[in-house]
């Protein structure tokens, strides 16, 4: 049952964000509303906003409870200035988690809840390793390969002037000016790099340091690299308040604190001003366990829900990823005239997206507009050209009946079918192969779990699945036979007649189900097999290929992506060609594996299937409009909450598919 809030901040009420401020709220079982509270009800405040003493006096005069509400400690891409809206709230009864001067109910938490339990610390290890390799923050709008100080120096961390947590802690320009001081003294010789505040950047509010204030060896830092580049390169870390001071506690520091935020007290800092009832040592991941996972209130904006801490990391991953991508805007070529639309929701930016039918022409146009340069992946062979691809878990219906995909992949190096070059895909899976932690082993064994229960594939189709004999079964899927993965992945067996000749032959007494390509099912694309019980004992036509997979224990492809998903579903494999997930060990691989595949660390199934899923591809929500997770993705294609083709595209569907007819009878 819900109890009501009443509110005197205008925030609550009319701000860019408010919609989303009462909604985390309203679920969090509190219902804003402008009217007198009861003698025992609640009064929300913001913190300790300018505005707040209205809510404190009606609360003191009412004997109401005063509530201050906070955002969470992990809260967009950009500052709340900007109109983006928290993805969660803290919700504090005692106090404000800022101010030291008085305990708070995250200060109550930190000191009397066990913080014990294995598996509470295993999803805070998890959450700090995340953090870290994403390189997410309060404001994770941060570009990973931003030009930062060289590593060395000691960090002094701004802050906003008049921000309510300086104000709690004491801080004035006079106090930063000490800290600053007390830092040189204590790191003689030392360089100094004083981080400015993204609010100071962004020009909303100023800073405590000034331009004058970079003498001898002390830089002030305002570009775009994120906390966590910076941390890494700090030998000391000194702040007031700042949340980047917790930060640098989870990134391996002890950092010098001279106010009384919410991290200081517990045998982690160094403190200025010791919080004398904070008398527990705390570890990194017990401090992390309580701020990040127990206190606040974390919402999904995809299910409309409260959600885990996982699950916000998810999202920030998303569409930190998507961010950091797009942000410098793109010129695309190769693009087909029906792509053009979805491509544009993709990798949406501030800057758009320009289409260039010429690939040079657009090469020349990213170069002079500093934009970056994509392009369809069969349509160039530039090397400085990123490639776009569908993802793995696309759509429900053919990519050749011109139907949006859920997920794309972009790759900077090469391209996942083409075993030529290393593929970013490629990297990927040789870098989870040599380190996979147990938080994404989790993930993964999640997402896999519910892909097989709701039985997805890459398209999704509907269909019959007929009555087969019971015993092992073989199955041979079909492919495109112009498809780029059989031109460059295939040296000798590249048609579904051969592959089922060859399947035949090495299993004499198989019962071999052959199951033809969708798009060529549908006559949109070349690969038909003429005759197919000649080797195969059945030939299914418009069936599921999940439930099929659910039925056979092996699959003898060339390229075909259903013997990805057949690993994942705990079949043998067979290939005659090079896909992606060929020569890891998981598979019996019959065409020559590039070298470079045979080195090192083997995957294991999750960790191929982390890199192909998870680190790969980037997912487009359709009901939200964002980057979504592939959680998100799957949900969607679970429940059908996806886009359909209008009548346009699918005219030239039709179309597409009355050409590659007359092509496939012209050379047959």
């Amino acid at each position: 049952m819900s109890r009501r809030l009443s509110v005197r901040n205008g925030g609550f009420l009319w701000s860019r964000g408010a919609s989303r401020i009462r909604r985390i709220l309203a679920l969090a079982g509190y219902e804003v509303s402008i009217g007198a509270p009861e003698a025992d009800g609640l009064v929300g405040v913001w913190g300790a906003s300018p505005t707040s003493h209205r809510g404190e006096e009606l609360a003191k005069n009412s004997g109401a409870t005063l509530v201050r509400i906070e955002d969470a400690f992990l809260r967009s891409l950009h500052p709340g200035r900007t109109g983006e809206p928290p993805l969660g709230l803290v919700i504090d009864h005692s106090g404000v988690h800022f101010d030291g001067r008085s305990p708070s109910d995250l200060e109550t938490l930190l000191l009397s809840h066990p913080l014990d339990d294995s598996a509470l610390m295993a999803r805070a290890r998890g959450g700090i390793a995340r953090m870290r390799e994403a390189q997410l923050s309060k404001y994770s709008a941060t570009e990973m390969a931003a030009a930062a100080p060289e590593p060395g120096y000691v960090l002094i961390v701004d802050q906003t002037r008049g921000d309510a947590s300086v104000t709690a802690s004491g801080g004035d320009r006079s106090r930063f000016l000490e800290m600053l001081t007390a830092a040189r003294l204590e790191h003689p010789g030392a360089r100094f790099v004083i981080k400015t505040h993204p609010e100071t950047t962004a020009g909303f509010r100023e800073g405590h340091y000034q331009s004058d204030d970079a003498q001898d060896k002390i830089q002030i830092y305002d570009g775009n690299a994120s906390a966590w580049t910076l941390l890494e390169g700090a030998t000391a870390v000194y702040t007031l308040s700042s949340q980047m001071g917790f930060e640098a506690i989870l990134a391996g520091h002890k950092p010098r604190v001279f106010g009384m935020p919410f991290y200081a007290g517990w045998g982690l800092t160094e403190d200025e001003d010791p919080i004398h009832r904070r008398t527990r040592t705390l570890s990194r991941a017990q401090l992390f366990a309580g701020a990040m996972i127990l206190f606040p209130k974390w919402y999904d904006p995809y299910r409309d829900d409260l959600c885990e801490i996982e699950d916000v990391l998810a999202t920030l991953e998303a569409r930190a990823r998507a961010w950091r991508q797009d942000n410098a805007g793109w010129i695309a070529s190769g693009m087909r005239l029906w792509k053009r639309r979805p491509i544009q929701k993709f990798f949406a930016s501030d800057k758009g997206m320009r289409f260039e039918d010429d690939v040079d022409k657009a090469a020349e146009q990213a170069s002079n507009t500093g934009r970056n340069h994509l392009s369809w992946a069969g349509k160039t062979n530039r090397p400085d050209v990123a490639r776009v691809e569908d993802g793995f878990l696309r759509s429900r219906g053919l990519g050749a009946e011109l139907i949006p995909p859920l997920s794309l992949v972009l790759d900077s190096s090469g391209i996942y079918y083409d075993p030529a070059t290393p593929s970013d895909l490629e990297r990927a899976i040789s870098a989870r192969a040599s380190e996979f932690r147990p938080d994404q082993y989790e993930r993964i064994s999640r997402l896999l779990a519910s892909i097989r229960a709701s039985n997805l594939t890459k398209y999704n189709l509907s269909g019959e699945l007929p009555t087969l004999p019971d015993g092992p079964l073989l199955l041979v899927p079909g492919q495109v036979e112009d498809d780029a993965s059989i031109k460059l992945g295939c040296p000798e067996t590249n048609t579904n007649a051969d592959l089922l000749k060859r399947a035949r032959a090495d299993n004499p007494n198989a019962f071999i189900v052959f199951k033809p390509h969708p798009d060529v099912e549908a006559g949109l694309r070349n690969g038909k097999v003429e005759n197919p019980e000649n080797w195969a004992d059945v030939t299914l036509e418009n069936a599921p290929i999940a439930a099929v997979l659910d039925l056979v224990s092996e699959v003898w492809t060339m390229t075909s992506l259903t013997g990805f998903e057949a690993l994942l579903r705990g079949c043998k494999v067979t290939t005659l060609g090079v896909p992606f997930y060929a020569g890891w060990g998981l598979t019996h691989d019959f065409a020559p594996i590039p070298a470079r595949r045979l080195e090192g660390a083997r995957p294991s199934l999750e960790s191929l299937a982390y890199a192909t899923l998870i680190d790969y591809p980037r997912y487009y929500d359709p009901i939200t409009g964002s980057a979504c997770p592939p959680e998100v993705v799957v949900d969607r294609l679970a429940n059908n909450q996806v886009p359909k083709p209008g009548p346009f595209n699918r005219t030239l569907a039709k179309l597409q598919g009355a050409l590659a007819s007359k092509s496939y009878l012209w050379r047959h």
